[in-house]
């Protein structure tokens, strides 16, 4: 995907899925009620530590937690940053 930041240690950058705009029965939803993502696409792994060995990688899509990591916006796109372990899982 091409993004120029290598996490350290045992965290992992994960790009955010879209928001949803629209309800199944075709209501548009406005950006003040949008919910958060709470899945999205790994773009970066860290290393890992001695203690702790990098089970996700690159490409990989994966759930999170909905306050999970923090927002960081690089070359005007959307990325969390978080530790392997606020991930759920893999989907």
């Amino acid at each position: 995907m091409g993004l120029n930041f290598k996490p350290l240690a045992d965290r992992v950058v994960v790009q955010p899925e879209a928001a949803e705009t629209k309800t199944a029965s075709g209501i548009y939803i406005p950006d003040s009620a949008k919910e958060k993502p709470q899945h999205g696409t790994v773009v970066a792994v860290g290393n890992g530590t001695k203690k702790h060995e990098m089970t996700v990688k690159e490409g990989d899509k994966v759930l999170y937690g909905k306050f999970s990591g923090t927002e960081l916006k690089l070359d005007g796109n959307d990325y969390l940053i978080m530790r392997e372990d606020e991930i759920l899982g893999t989907l």
